[in-house]
């Protein structure tokens, strides 16, 4: 009996609870004059920084960053003509809890200060946990792939089916070259805010891990 070639594909994906939230914030402020507005920029962000670096280690703050400061100006057109001068200064923070409920303390402490901006909360797994679920739905996508592969041989009524490659969605290659092995993929989850009196209460998505692999058999 001749062999078969049989090429299928394997996925699996896993749904796991968020473990930290990293808080993207943004101070920003603009004026005609520009020493004035570092000093605004100053009054804001400081009192933020240092709120962060008294709560660093305790209270679900696991650490925190302040970076990407700019300060420039522009002299905008109105009418075809140019106008004064506006000056902005900006800073970007940082801040990565593992609790959702300091979490939702602390932004909604700070939410409703002037010039302070939250522009993201991004939901994580820790590295440990992202590569312990990656390695496991890995190898789930590959179990399904070799469960597809035999009930494919079976119904041809062929016995046994030999491995010839497993690769990612796209890579298996063609007769004569080489593929690559499987590499699951991280989504971030999204978050939802909600009104819980007068705290904002963060309770973010599952995270989901997924993993996508062709195979390809040989059946006899």
């Amino acid at each position: 009996m001749t062999d078969v070639t049989i090429t299928v594909r394997g996925e699996h994906e896993r749904r796991v609870a968020a473990e930290h939230a990293v808080v993207t914030l943004r101070v920003a402020v603009e004026g005609p004059d520009r020493s004035e507005v570092v000093g605004r920029l100053g009054a804001v962000a400081t009192p933020l920084t240092d709120e962060l670096a008294a709560r660093d280690g305790v209270e679900g703050l696991l650490e925190w960053s302040s970076d990407r400061m700019s300060v420039w100006s522009e002299r905008p057109w109105s009418d075809g003509h140019r106008l004064a001068p506006v000056h902005h200064a900006s800073v970007e923070l940082t801040a990565t809890f593992d609790d959702p409920a300091s979490l939702s303390t602390w932004v909604t402490s700070v939410a409703d200060r002037e010039a302070v901006e939250i522009t993201n909360v991004d939901w994580r797994l820790t590295p440990a946990t992202r590569a312990a679920i990656e390695r496991d739905v890995a190898a789930e996508a590959v179990g399904v792939a070799v469960d597809r592969a035999t009930a494919y041989a079976a119904a041809l009524g062929r016995g046994t089916v030999t491995p010839l490659e497993i690769a990612d969605v796209g890579l298996l290659s063609t007769p004569g070259e080489q593929g690559s092995g499987p590499s699951p993929r991280m989504m971030n989850a999204a978050f939802s805010a909600d009104a819980g009196g007068t705290e904002l209460r963060l309770q973010p998505d599952d995270i989901v891990v997924s993993a996508a692999v062709e195979a390809r058999f040989n059946a006899r």
